[in-house]
Formats: C-alpha cells, structure tokens, sequence
C-alpha cells in the first residue's frame, strides 16, 4: 500500500511540474531531474547541511532598531537575539538574559546576561541593551517602532520619544556588565512577549559607531550575537546567506550550518526552484494551493497578519465616511480568498484577527465581540447614493498602492473588479511597485488608497489598534476620532490600564469606532500555504512577532 501511495504522489507531482513548466517557465532541467531532488534538503558539496527558503520581498532593513517587516525580522532574529527568543508554541523563553525578576508591583525587572560574544569578539553587556533601547527611542533615530517603548510601558518613554527629554532618562539601566534593570511606569502584562521582539534586541555600540551610516550594507558591516551570522549580503538583494556561529552560547544546538534566504516573486518559479532543490522551504499561491495540498509535504499555517486597505482620508472623496463604507461593503471578502489566495486566508471582517489574545475571562478576543464592513453589495449601492448627494459628485478615480508580489497582485485585482462593478461611477487604478516603495509612498502620505497589511507585534489587540491613534506614526491614512484616542491611551497608561476587564471592554469599543466609520477597511487574515522538503523539521511558525524562526531547523 505505501508503495502504491508513494507512486501516486509521485504522478501527481509530476503533472504539477509539467503544468507549471508549461506556463513558459524555463526550469534548465526536465521534468524527472527535478522530481529526482524533491524529497531532500540541500546537503552541500562539503557536506554541510544547508537550509534554503524562499521570501516573495526583499529584506528592507537588517538594523534592529529600523526593520518593520517579517522578511526583515526573520533574518535580524536569526543572526541577533535579545533578553528573550519565543518557543516552538510561541511563548517567551529566556534567550541573553540568563535569569529575570519582576518587583511585586510589576514596575521593575532585573536581567542577568549570560556570558555571550559578539562576532567582533566583544561581550554582550548591559550596556548593549540600554544603547539599543535609546536609540529605538531617540526622535533622531527616525525609528518607525520608536512608539513600542511607550507599548512595553518603559519609564520616561513618552518623553524621550517626543523630544521633550533625553534619551538618558529612559527608564533602563546597566547596573554592572551583565545585569540590567528596567523601570515601568506602569505593570504591562506581556512585557516579556515584547521583550523577544526584534526592536529591542542589544547593539553593539562601539560597531554601530565604527560603521556608522554604512551599518548592514554588506556582511562587513553586520554584527551577530545569534544562532547565525552574515556571510553574503547587500541592501535589497535577492539572496542573503547566513551561515552558523560558532560563538554563540547555544551553538551545539543549533542543527544546521547555513541558512539561505532567496528572493523569488514568482510562485511558479517559486515552485520550480522546490522541486528542483534549490529550495526547501516555498511559500503556495492561488491554483498551486490545489494542487499541492494533498502531498505529504504540504503545510497550511493560520497567520497573524490582517491585510487591509488604508483609505487616505486627506483625499477628496476618502474623507467621507459613507463613501469608505460603500467601497468597504462592495467587497466580497470570500471570494477573494477562495479565489485569489486558496492558502487558509480567512476573510476579515475586524482588523483585530483571530486567536490573537485571550481576555480577563480566557476567551479570545475575537469570540467575544462583533463583526463590520460585511459584504452587502445593496447596502454599499445605497451608502454610494449618500455619498454622491454629499460629495456632489457622480464620479470617482482613486489610485490603489500594491506590492508586486503575486498574491498581492491577484488580491487587488479582485478588489478593483468588486468594487467598480457593485459602484457604479468609481474607477480603481492599480499602481504596483516594491514593497518598500509602496510603504515610502503611503508614509509620506503619497496615495489614495494603500493595499497593506499589519502583523502582530505582541500578544495584546492593542498590537493593532493604537495603529489608528490621531498623527500616530503608523496611521498612514490620517484618520481621526477623539473618543477612539481616549479609549486607547487610557488603555495604555490610563485609567482604563489599571482595570483589566474594563480596559478588554474598551478596546472592544475602540475596534468598533475605526471599523463603523470605515477608517480602515479588512479584506483578509492571512493564512499560509507552504511546502517544507519531508527531510526538514524543527521550522517554527509564529503568529506573534517574528513569522518563522529557523534556529531550530533540522535536516535528517
């Protein structure tokens, strides 16, 4: 019997490829070498164990401090790794720091690091920590995360991040070399969630200034604590290896000796590169999702990540609220990601996703309060009607931003079938471009409306929504609303902080204001369709923070 399965699979794989070569895709091999490498990992000619995994973006930063994306994250976390790292289930684990305590007023946490080398041989210290920190929250840096200080609810962060005091007075310390203690000014319960993310992971100072502005523009100028370190990279380039760090204090644990990361846009080329061997590790998209979801390698991941719009309500036309509705309800959400994405997507009918955080009462957030923005094509012709007698127009062209990625790409289409069939007098223009390209132009405010997406940084609804706070650094689109911005910031550091059940309550509230006045409008919560070679394992997928972690990668 397992012989017969195995000649199945074989036949079904091997019309796949034949399919897929045959959309013009030159592979440079036929059909049965490729599926003659399809069931190992990469073992190089030295015998090393090599894993290679595809990204659809290039890495936009490698600096801790300045990265704000997965693909950048997943390669920061592998080479540099902070006070804590995240475990196969996704939960904080000590990492630099050897040992915590927390104050019983939940105000003061004391680390002690254990004895750990950069790669240009100096100790991590204390002092890599609090440089770091400052830095992320130094107005100067220009740090787009500069505002996760204030999340982590470190002492002074407010003022330090809006100019108004030193960056000295940040509330951490370097009691001596290897202790560090933090003041709160107030208990923040997933402190130690963020402290495994990438912006508050140590420099080295004596590095960074050595470098200066040339820092993590090629593997000379990159610095490792971490699993890995950089042995070949350029800004923007389309393949980054890592290879494995002799000197890191958990080294003997660490299964594999390189880890490649390859940029490939194209899923069919994606998908060749796998069966050829070139690649272990490939993300599915669209009909690839049929035809590979019954092969033993085929994973299917349910993601963090909320894909969106992001009206720019400077805009003529987006500043009216039932005109953004109107797009919003034209919009059907499910056949987009039965059609277009086919990976595990589900529609969005919220922007705080689903299996983020439990409450006060341990239920998800999601299983405790309401759905917007439904798919209603009658509702959104007749919040259309309003909106031309209010704007005194009858016709409407925006501008919509999306990445060139495929996924992104077939979304958006949709999107602008949906739209102008079911709105009758708007026009949608795609424009794409480069990811970073499309993040440079809707932070600069450049664009009608933006096709984006948001992760999660940390375990809290609040990763989400203190997005969308008025001339929040992140809120793209200028949305305002004075009760939405009280509701966040007592929920914060307010009032509403101190009463949990009662601040669960408000950022329920809150989800509701953005999403009845259409500030943002969800189109999907991403799930991932992915292959991983049959040999390889130990890949950890996170829905929180950095996407996948490949410290503990094995290949038999």
């Amino acid at each position: 019997m397992k012989h017969k399965k195995r000649l199945k699979l074989y036949a079904t794989n091997l019309a796949a490829l034949t399919l897929l070569a045959a959309c013009g895709t030159d592979s440079g091999t036929d059909s049965a070498d490729a599926n003659s490498n399809m069931d190992s990992a990469t073992t190089g000619t030295n015998g090393d164990k090599t894993l290679d995994v595809q990204f659809d973006v290039e890495v936009a930063s490698m600096d801790p401090q300045i990265g704000t994306d997965g693909a950048s994250f997943e390669v920061i976390s592998s080479i540099i790794e902070g006070l804590y790292q995240l475990d196969s289930s996704g939960d904080p684990v000590l990492g630099m720091a050897e040992s915590a305590e927390m104050s019983e007023d939940g105000l003061t946490y004391t680390f002690k690091l254990r004895d750990a080398s950069w790669t240009n041989g100096d100790p991590v210290t204390a002092d890599d920590f609090v440089y770091a920190w400052r830095r992320l929250a130094d107005p100067d840096t220009g740090s787009e995360y500069a505002y996760i200080m204030g999340i982590a609810g470190v002492e002074n962060a407010g003022d330090v991040i809006d100019g108004t005091a030193d960056p000295d007075q940040l509330g951490v310390t370097a009691l001596d070399d290897k202790t560090l203690e933090v003041k709160l000014s107030n208990p923040v319960p997933y402190f130690e969630s963020l402290m495994a993310f990438i912006s508050f992971f140590p420099m080295n100072q004596a590095f960074m200034e050595e470098v200066g502005d040339d820092y993590g523009t090629s593997a000379d100028t990159l610095i490792a604590n971490g699993a890995f370190k950089v042995e070949a990279y350029e800004p923007l380039t389309t393949s980054i290896k890592l290879v494995k760090n002799e000197d890191y204090y958990d080294a003997e644990n660490v299964a594999i000796d390189a880890l490649n990361f390859q940029v490939i846009k194209d899923s069919q080329q994606a998908m060749l590169s796998y069966q050829n061997g070139d690649i272990d590790v490939v993300a599915l998209a669209g009909e690839q999702v049929d035809l590979f979801k019954d092969d033993p390698e085929f994973v299917n991941i349910q993601d963090g990540f909320v894909w969106y719009i992001s009206p720019n309500t400077m805009v003529e036309g987006l500043d009216n609220a039932n005109l953004r509705k109107a797009i919003a309800t034209s919009i059907d959400k499910e056949s987009i990601v039965n059609t277009a994405l086919k990976d595990g997507s589900k529609p969005a009918n919220y922007i705080v996703p689903v299996d983020l955080a439990n409450g006060p009462d341990g239920e998800d957030f999601r299983s405790t309060t309401g759905t917007y923005l439904e798919y209603d094509p009658e509702a959104a012709v007749a919040l259309f009607e309003e909106a031309k007698d209010e704007l005194a127009a009858e016709e409407f062209t925006f501008s919509m931003l999306v990445e060139d990625t495929e996924s992104a790409v077939n979304v958006s289409q949709m999107l602008k079938s949906q739209i102008e069939e079911n709105l009758e007098g708007v026009t949608i223009e795609i424009e794409q471009m480069p990811k970073k390209t499309r993040l440079d132009r809707m932070k600069s405010k450049d664009y009608d409306l933006g096709l984006t997406r948001w992760g999660p940084d940390y375990a809290d609804p609040m990763t989400y929504l203190d997005l969308w706070v008025t001339d929040g650094f992140n809120n793209d689109g200028s949305w305002t609303n004075a009760e939405y911005d009280e509701l966040i910031f007592s929920s914060q550091n307010g009032e509403l902080s101190l009463d949990k059940e009662a601040r669960w309550e408000a950022l329920k509230e809150a989800e509701q204001i953005i999403l009845d006045d259409a500030g943002v409008l969800p189109v999907y919560q991403k799930g991932s369709a992915v292959m991983i070679k049959s040999n390889v394992s130990g890949v950890d997928f996170h829905s929180v923070g950095v996407p996948r972690v490949f410290k503990n990668a094995t290949i038999d």
